[in-house]
This record gives structure tokens, C-alpha cells and sequence, in this order.
């Protein structure tokens, strides 16, 4: 079972999980500077949000959260099978975790197939922004180090 992935980005990261977390009646699975998402049951979907102003009220990035990495590896073999370009990631630190992905282009976005691994620890604000997926091309920039 799969759920799609919608990356928003927002201005106000408090103001966005205290209206999403009414509108979904669930609070987030996950919050780091920055950052925030929500598992929501019902309807099935990965909402992730970005604190990014500059971008606030666009899309970040869209995705396919899948139970595994042998469910990627098989979303990779049927895109390629059908002739769609694919970027595989492997073990990569994204969006606060780590996760093996595919990422797929057509009808003028990119889309990502990806499970979790395992969540990824803290990082020293001093040391990075704490954002990942930011910016116009947040696909090739998401979270690689």
C-alpha cells in the first residue's frame, strides 16, 4: 500500500501545523526546524511542509511514500520499462530520514517513489538550515548530504 506525498511550501511553519493539523483532525508525525509532516489516515496521504517564504503557497515536490525498497526498486523497473526518465537515489538523507528513492519527469514536474529507512538524527542548526526539498528544482537539491 502506497500513499501520494504533497510538499507544500509555507511562510509560517507554527501557523501551517496548527491549520493542518485541524483540517486532518492529526498532528504531525514529525517536526523539525523548518520542517513538518503529517501521516494522515484519511484520506491517505504524506503532507510535508516546508518553512520557505520566498516559495510560500507553491508546491515543493510530489511523491509516493511505498512500504519498502523492493517496492522502488519495482517502481523503477516499470518506469524504465515504459520509457519514462528515472534518477535513482539510494540511501540518501531527505526531508529528515533516510530513504531509497526513483525519481520520475514528465507532464512538466518530477515525482518521486521513496520509502523510509530510518529516521535521521537531529542535525546541529549551526551546522545546516535544517530545510531540505527547497527551491524551484527541489528534486535534485533534496537533502543529498
Amino acid at each position: 500500500m502506497g500513499r501520494v506525498q504533497l510538499a507544500l511550501n509555507v511562510t509560517d511553519l507554527d501557523e501551517a501545523v496548527g491549520f493542518y493539523s485541524k483540517l486532518f483532525e492529526t498532528e504531525p508525525a514529525k517536526r523539525r526546524p523548518g520542517y513538518a509532516n503529517f501521516a494522515i489516515a484519511n484520506p491517505p496521504l504524506k503532507l510535508v511542509l516546508f518553512e520557505n517564504p520566498a516559495q510560500a503557497g507553491t508546491l515543493n515536490h510530489l511523491g509516493v511514500e511505498v512500504e519498502s525498497t523492493a517496492d522502488v526498486v519495482s517502481a523503477t523497473r516499470r518506469l524504465m520499462a515504459a520509457g519514462l526518465p528515472t534518477e535513482v537515489e539510494d540511501g540518501v538523507t531527505c526531508c529528515h530520514a533516510l530513504q531509497d528513492k526513483v525519481w520520475v519527469a514528465g507532464a512538466d514536474t518530477r515525482w518521486e517513489v521513496y520509502t523510509v529507512l530510518a529516521d535521521a538524527p537531529l542535525v546541529d542548526a549551526g551546522a545546516s538550515t535544517g530545510a531540505c526539498c527547497v527551491g524551484q528544482d527541489a528534486a535534485t537539491v533534496c537533502c543529498t548530504g
